[in-house]
């Protein structure tokens, strides 16, 4: 590639998942690990095929993937997490724009394939979900966000039909884990702007949210996969803004 190209990858605790993450990285003409505090093998594994790894304590998800991006050596970053994959033909896509001596755009992004008990989910919200992850790091950076983190660039976007794959969660309890994490998250980050919420507040947007995953984003075809996912974002919605509330009767006590 006439455009030299980092991949930046933030993990911890993921020997499970990132060889696959790494074997589909060989096209790279670096790969920086950022772990955050790994006690099982993770940088053993990242060592191994021969990334360079760095430790950071865990500074929140738009921190710690700016400080990634922040300490590679090129310009040109295709941000990944530990839990996705770049196909062969994505790979390829990602060689020709780079072959470019001036890539055309500011930032690429992909389309992303989510699986779940290794069969990819089509339905409730997780496809076609859309990722900007290859970016030119001197015309952007990473929002404040708490969570749902998204590279923001100063530049035009051209938006690719090719995939990256996304092995997010492994059962059920993995979901249930995550949820817990984002709702208290996304109920801080709430808190912050000032929102408040009624008592009906989380039964509305709980109940609609599993509406929209399981009916109108047609969960209903993917079998209790498709059940469960409506029924964690349901819960993810409830939650969020039943710890808002918790939290803001807190501080007004």
């Amino acid at each position: 590639m006439s455009t030299k190209l980092s991949v930046a990858i933030v993990a911890q605790d993921e020997e499970e998942r990132l060889p696959r993450c790494l074997k589909s990285l060989s096209f790279a003409d670096e790969v920086l690990v950022v772990d955050g505090g790994s006690q099982d093998n993770t940088v053993r594994i990242a060592e191994s095929f021969g990334c360079k790894v760095i430790f950071q304590s865990w500074l929140g998800y738009s921190r710690q993937k700016q400080y990634a991006v922040n300490h590679c050596q090129n310009d040109w970053i295709l941000i990944l997490d530990s839990d996705e994959r770049v196909p062969k033909e994505t790979a390829e896509e990602i060689k020709k724009i780079l072959d470019l001596a001036d890539p055309t755009y500011a930032a690429y992004s992909f389309l992303r394939k989510s699986f779940f008990h290794d069969r990819w989910i089509r339905r409730c919200g997780w496809w076609p979900n859309r990722v900007l992850r290859l970016v030119d790091r001197r015309q952007g950076h990473f929002s404040d966000h708490l969570v749902h983190e998204s590279w923001i660039t100063d530049g035009d976007v051209k938006e690719l039909d090719t995939a990256i794959e996304h092995y997010s969660f492994r059962n059920y309890a993995d979901l249930i884990h995550k949820m817990q994490i984002y709702s208290s998250l996304a109920a801080e980050e709430m808190l912050q702007e000032g929102r408040r919420s009624g008592w009906w507040t989380p039964f509305s947007h709980g109940l609609w949210m599993f509406i929209r995953s399981y009916f109108l984003e047609l969960g209903i075809l993917e079998g209790f996969d498709g059940f469960m996912i409506s029924m964690l974002n349901a819960e993810g919605s409830f939650m969020k803004y039943a710890k808002l509330r918790e939290t803001r009767m807190k501080f007004e006590a």
